[in-house]
């Protein structure tokens, strides 16, 4: 096993003047499962690529373990990866794809057996050694593709979004499969998805990303605790954390016709009247005062019901998700009020969008 560091790891892809990974910094403990978050087009699977051997760094350096392998081959950085597109041989078996990494490298035919067995008892993939890809439904070809990765015996997992092809029931089941096979053979893995959920479900730690560059990096329950700006606020979690713009006054910020206190140290930290307040869908609490929330569309769950509306501030209106009991829901078009549970409201700069306190 080994850990994985990038130390001021720069992409910059030719024709452009930004960097698509800009200096990451990031260090992946010796059998740590990290994931890799973040919207279309932060970096993520270009700083895996770049951990792979398949993209240049332009700057910086990747080491695994104490090996500095910024400009090893692919080959030789003791890697396994698994793609979204499970990259399967169609007119190989099952047995012949897992072990084809093994044959090209010269083993002994009865220790390619062993592994490939090994792996599929792991998988519960034995049933299926000796048909081909066409055969098999997405879920188990995107296990075929896992157990291509267990035979290598990689110091290092690297996973390129290999659940998104999936279906959303065998997504969910797969990735509970996956998470629970890495701790049970203990790799390091990089994962990288744009799906937050997934990245909280799976995670030792979560590093987001946005443009090249590294916004926080944490265990998820840090993550949705204490996010470190207004991006990863309103990237991690589902439904999203509402995010207003209020005005501070004596004590705190108005919150509709109530005052919710804030330090005044804390807003001294502003620099000015407006600071960004953030509160999660299920810390609005039903309320005579406070906020107006008109009920737009609600999404019963059951126990819970998700209420999607708007409220206005300053004579603007803005969108606003609260989380209520599913079994008196408002209808469309009430008026609630709400009011933050306290202790879980977030404060943020307006100008660079750094949490406050």
């Amino acid at each position: 096993m080994a850990t994985v560091t990038f130390d001021r790891a720069t992409r910059v892809y030719p024709g452009s003047d930004d960097p698509a990974v800009d200096q990451l910094d990031l260090q992946v403990e010796d059998g740590e499962f990290l994931v890799l978050v973040g919207p279309s087009g932060c970096g993520k699977s270009t700083s895996l690529r770049m951990l792979a051997g398949l993209e240049e760094v332009d700057s910086g350096r990747i080491l695994i373990g104490d090996r500095d392998v910024t400009h090893a081959a692919p080959k030789d950085r003791d890697i396994a990866m698994v793609f979204q597109n499970y990259a399967l041989y169609p007119h190989m078996t099952v047995a012949d794809n897992m072990g084809f990494a093994l044959k090209i490298a010269g083993l002994p035919k009865d220790e390619i057996r062993r592994r490939v067995e090994e792996a599929a008892a792991i998988l519960d993939l034995e049933q299926f050694l000796d048909r081909k890809p066409k055969a098999l439904s997405g879920g188990q070809r995107q296990r075929v593709a896992m157990g291509r990765a267990i035979v290598r015996q990689p110091q290092v997992f690297l996973m390129d979004e290999p659940l998104s092809n999936l279906d959303a029931k065998l997504r969910v089941q797969t990735r509970t499969q996956i998470a629970q096979l890495q701790r049970r053979l203990g790799v390091t893995t990089v994962y990288v998805t744009h799906d937050q959920v997934e990245a909280m479900t799976m995670g030792d730690r979560v590093a987001v990303l946005k443009d090249g560059l590294l916004q926080q990096v944490g265990s998820p329950r840090d993550l949705y605790d204490r996010p470190r700006n207004v991006f990863v606020a309103g990237f991690i979690g589902s439904p999203a954390m509402n995010l207003l713009e209020l005005t501070a006054v004596d004590g705190g910020v108005r919150f509709g016709d109530t005052v919710h206190p804030v330090e005044r140290s804390v807003l001294g930290e502003a620099g000015q009247n407006r600071v960004t307040v953030g509160v999660r869908p299920e810390d609005l609490l039903p309320s005579e005062h406070g906020l107006p929330l008109t009920v737009g569309v609600v999404e019963e769950l059951g126990a819970d019901a998700y209420v999607y509306g708007t409220t206005t501030v300053d004579g603007e209106e803005h969108p606003m998700i609260a989380r209520v009991d599913g079994r008196r829901p408002p209808a469309k078009g009430d008026t609630l009020h709400v009011v933050p549970n306290p202790g879980h409201v977030h404060l943020f700069s307006t100008v660079d969008g750094h949490r406050l306190g």
